[in-house]
């Protein structure tokens, strides 16, 4: 009786550490898919923060490019500007050379006029006389 009561002790005994062995197993099983799903999980995020970071770097490239493109824009049109201005400050000086040749010749223009006249005004009554 008591042999047997070990026994029987014995056999319930080894199907507990059996059922223990299979639940150990089985939540070992469970832990494992579930961190395997969280991974999972995880790393849809962190695909798609890659990605967006890859695409903001791509556009910040094309915007540093597009910048120095403006830049390099920019400078080509104050150098044009520039000239332009040069241009018109050499016409203004030449407009206001020939004004003033124009004032010269008008002067010198008006001068041999009435010095014509007053020497036919002398010549004329200076011959009537005689």
């Amino acid at each position: 009786m008591l042999s047997s009561m070990v026994k029987e002790h014995q056999v319930r005994q080894q199907a507990r550490k059996e059922e223990q062995e299979k639940r150990r197993k089985e939540a070992i099983q469970a832990s494992s898919s579930l961190t395997h799903a969280l991974v999972d999980h995880l790393n849809v995020g962190v695909a798609q923060a890659y990605l967006n970071q890859k695409r903001l770097d791509s556009e910040a490239s094309q915007l540093e490019q597009n910048a120095t493109n403006f830049q390099r824009q920019t400078s080509q049109w104050l150098t044009l500007v520039s000239s332009f201005t040069d241009s018109m400050k050499e016409v203004g000086h030449v407009q206001n050379w020939a004004t003033t040749i124009e004032a010269d010749m008008h002067t010198i223009a008006t001068a041999l006029e009435y010095a014509y006249k007053v020497e036919q005004q002398t010549g004329s009554g200076g011959g009537a006389a005689t």
